[in-house]
């Protein structure tokens, strides 16, 4: 018998996006003039973990805190 696991991603990255519209920087900027890796930018776009690490350095780069970047859903 095969189980399947339901798994609801509780974190949002939606305040990212607005931040970066807000600040009118492109995820381009990040990538090559911040040093962010493409590969971290995709898992925030499909909505996929990020370390504490990468977390601390987006908001370091864009002058934030942790609320501008991601939002806990209840649902």
């Amino acid at each position: 018998m095969i189980k399947f696991i339901l798994v609801i991603n509780m974190i949002s990255y939606t305040p990212f996006f607005k931040t970066l519209l807000s600040k009118n920087i492109t995820e381009y900027h990040l990538i090559y003039k911040e040093g962010f890796s493409a590969n971290t930018i995709h898992r925030i776009k499909h909505g996929k973990d990020i370390s504490t690490k990468t977390l601390d350095a987006l908001c370091f780069v864009l002058n934030c805190e942790v609320g501008d970047i991601i939002e806990h859903k209840k649902e």
